[in-house]
């Protein structure tokens, strides 16, 4: 029956810390011997090494030959190496549970999700004001000084003196100015669609039912392994549901976040900061598609926000 060992970081962690005291203790312990060793050879006279054959000693003191625990040092780190390859091997990383609330997708209250208004033509000017009818004045101009006529007759003899009319030069009016060029059209943004959003992670499923309920636990997933509960909600026994509402654009990812329904004390920041979290990560959404075209989609999502007991 072969056995199945499994250790987790802490325990591999507090294993190689105890293998390299260990072996550092053993290492400052032969240390201290063979120091202890040499010096005595030196100190006495019998420690030399006499009447042999230089050729076949290694050292001048047998007690400070050091190559005598060879093999004892080679089968304690092999030991030592045959038990952190067993450690290494049998290291388990456990994965953080992520506490989903139940029901973590429906909302308590229906809150409507108002359709984007399309842009309106601009109201027509208004009418003209009527015309002011003036009052004629009733007294007639007196007559101050007596009209002199003068004679203007002309005979043959009259010289008459011709003077050219001047000649006006007409000058070209400049040209109109450009109209102003038309306001940038608004993309629609859709409220529902052929085929709606959906989180990244579950594009193997063929079934889109099975495909959609694999995304939402994706999703609630990542919201609730990111999110933090605020202290000020903790302290204050503070509960409830957030609901957020945020645009999911042709390239999956998320934007115009806005806080449709909050309770307070940091909980819609928070949750704010978890969906904008998703574009820090990377993490693109698939688009919604309307006759086979990604188009930008409103999305509404709850966040519940509920304190464990402890």
């Amino acid at each position: 029956m072969q056995a199945n060992f499994s250790f987790s970081t802490t325990t591999f962690l507090v294993a190689s810390a105890i293998a390299l005291l260990f072996l550092v203790g053993l290492i400052l312990t032969f240390r201290y011997i063979i120091s202890k060793r040499a010096e005595q050879g030196y100190q006495s006279k019998s420690g030399a090494i006499k009447n042999l054959d230089p050729m076949k000693v290694k050292k001048k003191y047998a007690s400070a030959d050091v190559f005598r625990y060879s093999q004892q040092f080679f089968f304690i780190g092999l030991a030592m190496t045959l038990m952190m390859c067993v450690f290494a091997f049998n290291w388990t990383t456990y994965e953080k549970k992520v506490d989903i609330p139940q029901d973590a997708l429906v909302l308590e209250e229906d809150i409507e999700l108002e359709p984007p208004r399309s842009a309106e033509p601009p109201p027509p000017p208004p009418p003209p004001p009527p015309p002011v009818i003036e009052e004629v004045p009733t007294e007639l101009l007196e007559e101050e000084d007596e009209v002199v006529f003068l004679d203007q007759t002309v005979d043959q003899e009259t010289a008459i003196e011709y003077k050219p009319a001047p000649v006006v030069t007409k000058e070209d009016a400049p040209p109109p100015p450009p109209p102003p060029p038309p306001p940038p059209e608004e993309e629609e943004i859709f409220v529902v669609v052929e085929q709606m959003p959906m989180f990244p992670g579950c594009e193997g499923e063929s079934d889109m039912a099975v495909r959609k309920k694999c995304a939402d636990q994706k999703m609630l997933e990542f919201i609730y392994k990111n999110i933090k509960y605020p202290p000020i909600a903790k302290d204050n026994n503070i509960e409830g549901t957030v609901v957020l509402k945020f645009v999911v654009d042709e390239k999956g990812k998320v934007g115009n976040i806005q806080i449709l329904k909050d309770i307070g004390a940091n909980c819609g920041t928070e949750a704010v900061r978890v969906i904008n979290l998703m574009n820090e990560q990377n993490v693109l959404w698939e688009p919604g598609k309307q006759r086979g075209r990604p188009v930008k989609v409103w999305f509404m999502m709850p966040i519940k926000f509920k304190l464990v007991q402890s």
